[in-house]
């Protein structure tokens, strides 16, 4: 069976996605997006109908937001996260977003051509919180095979 990395990520808002306070994360959205789209390597992002992820509840919270996408490689989503375009994103996250105090990103091995839903990726940031990286839910720092999913 062949497989693609799944990831999540989450995160919590310091203020809402109307405030002024978040415009600048707000507007960049879409051609951040767009970036990943054509990303080499990108298989699919989760989108509501607005074409982004901001609408989507995670752990039914209405102060977190998530990103979830589906990729060949380690190796090409660390060439999208480090690029020009997302990387001015990350700079701004400290204006954006509270301090993380556990773990808000995870990753898994998937078959090819499956799309993991919300649930799923909550299940594996859980785990990942729990039990620390395993091939289950695994971070960046430590990629886990996907002879191990």
């Amino acid at each position: 069976m062949t497989f693609e990395l799944a990831q999540v990520n989450i995160s919590r808002l310091l203020a809402p996605l109307d405030s002024p306070l978040l415009k600048e994360f707000v507007d960049a959205l879409d051609p951040v997006n767009a970036v990943a789209d054509a990303a080499p390597g990108f298989r699919w992002r989760l989108q509501s109908e607005a074409g982004d992820a901001t609408a989507i509840r995670v752990f039914d919270d209405d102060w977190l937001i998530v990103n979830m996408s589906v990729w060949e490689s380690p190796e090409t989503l660390l060439d999208y996260v480090y690029g020009d375009a997302h990387r001015a994103i990350l700079r701004g996250r400290r204006k954006w977003f509270e301090h993380p105090v556990e773990a808000m990103t995870a990753l898994w091995w998937v078959p090819v051509g499956h799309r993991p839903s919300v649930s799923e990726a909550e299940e594996r940031l859980v785990h990942l919180r729990a039990h620390g990286p395993s091939a289950f839910a695994f971070t960046l720092k430590q990629v886990y095979g996907a002879t191990s999913a």
